[in-house]
């Protein structure tokens, strides 16, 4: 086992909180002011941490290229906006971990691609205390690019060495190797079908919120 951290960073969708409930609901919005049915829960969760515009893909088969694209890509996150945290919620088990983590003093953070419109107010509506929240309009850069996670690292005061970023995506985890952080690759997010988080270059490895949670857990 890596050695305990010193700071925890964490993804937001898909790794710290389950915001699929009230994504897809506003992706189902879009379909419905086109005149579509909605589609499965499952499938729009497998597309979540792509973000916005993969939704509207899924959601009307427009890429980003295409010509209404922006314009269906406003209507889902303006319907999002209006409701982001009515259902979404801490993955099970991570109340628990952050409470002891903070208990103990010790810093964690949040480094997502999510825009800041949308993250801040979903991070205040749960009552999440971050140390640092480094969202997409943040800096030029953008994960996989280490620079938000060194950023976040700066921010708490902790070598980016001493930091595990958890993720739910491979680009998470090029992020963390990037920055010279220790890579935690979660099984239990919005991964595609098809796409085996173990294969991503990770140093650790761990299929649900509960096996990582005991893991921190432990004395160190």
């Amino acid at each position: 086992m890596t050695s305990q951290p010193q700071a925890l960073l964490f993804d937001l969708d898909g790794t710290l909180v389950d915001t699929a409930p009230d994504l897809a609901r506003a992706t189902n919005a879009l379909r419905a002011h086109h005149g579509l049915e909605p589609l499965a829960y499952p499938l729009i969760r497998a597309q979540v941490s792509n973000g916005g515009s993969a939704l509207v893909a899924l959601a009307l088969g427009l890429d980003k290229e295409h010509q209404d694209h922006d314009e269906a890509r406003q209507f889902l996150l303006e319907a999002y906006g209006e409701a982001l945290a009515v259902e979404s919620c801490l993955f099970p088990h991570l109340e628990r971990l952050l409470g002891r983590w903070e208990a103990r003093n010790r810093p964690w953070g949040i480094v997502t691609n999510k825009p800041r419109a949308y993250a801040a107010p979903l991070v205040e509506a749960l009552g999440l205390t971050p140390g640092a929240l480094l969202c997409a309009d943040d800096l030029p850069q953008r994960k996989p690019a280490p620079e938000p996670l060194w950023a976040a690292a700066e921010q708490l005061g902790v070598s980016p060495s001493r930091c595990w970023y958890i993720g739910d995506h491979v680009r998470d985890m090029q992020a963390a190797r990037a920055a010279g952080m220790v890579a935690v690759a979660v099984g239990y997010g919005y991964i595609e079908e098809g796409d085996d988080y173990r294969e991503w270059p990770a140093d650790l490895w761990f299929e649900t919120c509960e096996t990582l949670v005991e893991a921190l857990l432990q004395p160190a």
